[in-house]
């Protein structure tokens, strides 16, 4: 029986980088994506060069990968990159960037590996999301508002899915011990800004939030776990108990309280 085959998008570093290696001691044949892999293998992973905001670079990456293999069994959409700033200051190309690379590029993933997947009446796609994208984050906001949209496009394209025998999710990760700090991109603090004080400070918690971040091999056995169920659920979430924790409070609370509560918490 030949291995199962997986394509991940983003995966030269970080969350996708682990989940992949994982995958492949799991014994599937994974297949990586990056703008400018370095090298055609790493860490058993095979890379594709793919840019997920440009979709003549997503079609010749998938039809490249059917080519090779005549199969993708899993689709697990990860690239993306953070944003940081005041709503009111961020630049709006910026903001347009970051919505191209996590939901439009998710997106257009997607499209492409469907007809396949609809050919072959089998597939499984995870979508890799955030526990801030149930809730708006100050000074991330736009962030929230692309994993967000991701994780309410799932709950359609899941009950269009079904007819085809595709099933597809979310796992939303919390704080990670990742590079996503380093490569993110941060609106500038402004000398005299009425924002100045409070997102400077809310920079330097939310970096050290990374810092103290989890292993991402929990995100990669989590995945790996949510690749065996045969009806998997719509949302799962991975990180400390306090992360998930406030998703329920959401549910629980008035807005108000919520909203204190995330202001206490950032210390606004």
């Amino acid at each position: 029986m030949s291995k199962q085959v997986v394509l991940i998008t983003g995966a030269s570093s970080g969350i996708g980088k682990s989940i992949g290696m994982f995958l492949v001691e799991k014994g599937y044949l994974v297949y990586g994506t990056s703008r400018n892999p370095k090298e055609n293998e790493i860490d058993g992973i095979k890379f594709l060069k793919l840019d997920v905001t440009q979709p003549e670079s997503i079609a010749l990456a998938v039809q490249e990968l059917i080519k090779k293999e005549g199969q993708i069994d899993y689709l697990i959409n990860n690239a993306g990159m953070g944003i940081t700033g005041p709503l009111e200051e961020t630049p709006d190309h910026e903001i347009k960037k970051v919505f191209d690379t996590n939901y439009f590029g998710a997106l257009q993933v997607i499209k492409a590996v469907l007809p396949h997947m609809r050919s072959k009446q089998s597939g499984f796609i995870i979508n890799i999301t955030s526990i801030a994208g149930y809730m708006g984050l100050p000074f991330r906001g736009i962030y929230s508002a692309t994993k967000g949209a991701l994780e309410l496009t799932t709950e359609a394209y899941r009950m269009e899915l079904k007819t085809f025998n595709i099933k597809m999710t979310n796992i939303a990760p919390g704080d990670f011990a990742t590079n996503i700090a380093a490569g993110r991109y941060h609106a500038p603090v402004i000398a005299g800004s009425p924002y100045e004080k409070k997102y400077k400070e809310t920079l330097a918690l939310m970096d050290e939030h990374v810092d103290k971040g989890q292993d991402p091999i929990l995100m990669a056995k989590k995945v790996y776990a949510v690749m065996q169920e045969k009806n998997p659920t719509i949302h799962y979430k991975v990180g400390d108990w306090l992360q998930k924790f406030s998703i329920a409070l959401k549910h629980i609370l008035p807005d108000k309280w919520y909203e204190k509560m995330l202001m206490k918490h950032y210390k606004m």
